[in-house]
């Protein structure tokens, strides 16, 4: 009987022991549930920094910017670059180039400043490394990580945030610089709007075949090009400014968000029209390139695309040819 008794209480105090382990096991997960709960709603605690939500615990975001990011504007900037390039490849494959009528005179004309062309330079690269790292860093989980070894994405994505960071600011100096010396020859002009119903004569069939509308100093799709480049280079900048120093403007998590968004938006837009500018100058437009490398163009081409202007330097003593 004595031995029974023993056995019961050993029997008790194990089972005894047990619930007791199950109710301190379960109670840390109901207390980390209740503390997380709270943390998500808002709840503040204490810290000795000063900056703006300090006394909040984790970062809460609008989960729809994040859809946003990979639904929209990731296979956007996606479509910007390849898809601007596929169609200028095509496009070109079927209408051609736009030659000089005239062939090359070899008579070359003054047309920028090597301090313009320097100007232009400073704003054109880094803009294209910027469009390549915000490629990476706004679509390349999507696009280009399923397909990489994780060290190589790793390296990857480093090299594209630290080359972003440190072009941000040339960029900004080549877009200041441009937008101030260069807007007194971009403003709109009554013959712009045939310039535009024409395409500017670079459509080589149809009606529009030969066609060569008059241009000044810019002609209208350069004016387009600029003002663009103008305006949303402006939010780039400004929006790149508050993600690119958040502890020196300490923007809110709110504004942080849409300067993200509009950031996008922007880069977007921009590398698109880059896309367009890029082989208008270097392939659509026979003779153009030579413009933005030794500031010179030739006469012929002068005559061809910026009439106006050419007619004018003439009358007012300015032209300069090289020697």
């Amino acid at each position: 009987m004595k031995n029974i008794l023993i056995a019961l209480s050993v029997a008790l105090s194990l089972l005894f022991c047990g619930f007791a382990l199950a109710n301190t096991a379960e109670e840390p997960s109901s207390a980390n549930e209740l503390m997380w709960t709270q943390v998500k709603d808002g709840a503040q605690g204490v810290t000795t920094s000063q900056g703006q939500a300090h006394n909040q615990l984790i970062n809460t975001y609008d989960m729809r910017v994040f859809q946003l990011r990979s639904d929209l504007l990731a296979p956007a900037i996606m479509a910007a670059l390849f898809g601007m390039i596929i169609v200028f490849v095509l496009f070109i494959k079927v209408n051609g180039i736009s030659k000089l009528h005239g062939g090359f005179s070899g008579k070359m004309v003054h047309r920028w400043s090597k301090f313009d062309v320097s100007v232009h330079w400073l704003g054109a690269i880094p803009c294209l490394l910027l469009i390549l790292t915000g490629l990476t860093l706004l679509a390349g989980r999507f696009f280009f990580q399923p397909y990489l070894g994780e060290g190589l994405w790793a390296g990857l994505i480093n090299a594209a945030k630290l080359v972003h960071d440190y072009m941000a600011i040339p960029f900004m100096f080549g877009w200041l610089l441009m937008t101030v010396l260069w807007a007194k020859n971009q403003m709109p002009k009554m013959y712009d709007i045939k310039w535009m119903l024409y395409v500017g004569g670079y459509i080589n069939f149809g009606p529009f075949k030969g066609k060569h509308p008059d241009a000044g100093f810019a002609n209208a799709g350069e004016k387009l090009w600029f003002w663009t480049f103008a305006l949303f280079g402006l939010v780039i900048c400004a929006s790149g400014m508050l993600l690119l120093f958040p502890n020196i403007f300490e923007p809110s998590r709110t504004l942080s968000l849409i300067a993200l968004v509009l950031h996008s938006v922007s880069a977007i837009i921009i590398t698109a029209f880059s896309i367009v500018h890029i082989f208008m100058a270097t392939v659509m437009s026979e003779g153009g390139m030579e413009c933005m490398v030794s500031g010179y163009c030739d006469e012929n081409w002068a005559t061809q695309h910026h009439n106006l202007w050419f007619d004018e330097i003439k009358e007012n003593g300015t032209l300069t040819y090289k020697k």
